[in-house]
C-alpha cells in the first residue's frame, strides 16, 4: 500500500546526503511511497511563520489518513506548534526524533517554535525516539513530550542528538525497519542498535 511521508529537518540542516533523513526519504520513495522532504526556509535563522507555511503546504499534498510525519530536532516543536495552533489535520502517525528541550531553546532565536505545553501529537499513533546523552534535551523527553502526549519512547543507547556526527547517517536501518513499520507500542525502550 502506498503511504505518504513528510520528513521535516531541524535547525541548521541543509539536507546533506550523509544525514539519515536524506537516506530515509530515498528509501521510502524507492519502496513506492509518496515522500515530501522539503528544505525549510532560512534554516540557519528559522522563522516560525515561514516554517509553518512550508509544513502546511507540503502536508496539503498528502492524504493525512495514510501519512506519517517524521520530525527531527526543531521540527518536533514545529509540528507540535502546528497541531496546537490547529493548522494541520490529524495524520496516521508521527515520529518525534530528538525532541529538544524548551529550556534549551528558550534563549535562542527559535524560542517562538515552542508552543504552550502540547497535549496531543496530532496523530493516531506517536513514537518519541531519543538518544542517550542528547545535549539538546539533557533532562530527556519524558516530562515535556512523552508523558503529556501519551507517546511511547525509544531510547537509543549512546545516540546523542541522533545526527551523522553521532553515528546516524547516511543510513539508520532501525528507523525504517523497526520504528516506521511496527505499532509504537511494540517497540521496546532502550533500543541499542543503529
Amino acid at each position: 500500500m502506498t503511504r505518504g511521508f513528510l520528513v521535516l529537518h531541524g535547525w541548521g540542516n541543509h539536507r546533506p546526503p550523509e544525514h539519515w533523513q536524506h537516506w530515509l526519504a530515498g528509501e521510502l520513495a524507492e519502496r513506492g511511497h509518496v515522500v515530501r522532504y522539503p528544505q525549510l526556509p532560512d534554516t540557519d535563522e528559522p522563522r516560525l511563520e515561514a516554517w509553518l507555511d512550508a509544513l502546511t503546504a507540503e502536508l496539503a499534498t498528502l492524504d493525512p489518513a495514510s501519512t506519517t510525519v517524521v520530525c527531527h530536532s526543531l521540527a518536533v516543536p514545529l509540528w507540535l506548534r502546528a497541531v496546537t495552533d490547529g493548522l494541520v489535520p490529524t495524520v496516521e502517525r508521527v515520529l518525534l526524533v530528538s525532541p529538544p528541550s524548551s529550556a534549551v531553546l528558550a534563549s535562542t532565536v527559535v524560542a517562538p517554535f515552542v508552543a504552550s505545553p502540547p497535549t496531543t501529537t496530532g496523530a493516531r499513533s506517536a513514537l518519541v525516539v531519543t538518544g542517550e546523552g542528547d545535549p539538546f534535551s539533557p533532562e530527556g523527553p519524558w516530562d515535556e513530550y512523552a508523558t503529556p502526549l501519551g507517546a511511547d519512547v525509544v531510547t537509543v543507547a549512546g545516540g546523542g542528538h541522533l545526527t551523522p556526527s553521532d553515528g546516524f547517517g547516511p543510513e539508520w536501518p532501525d528507523l525504517l525497519d523497526r520504528y516506521l513499520t511496527v505499532p509504537a507500542a511494540a517497540v521496546s525502550e532502550d533500543a541499542a542498535s543503529r
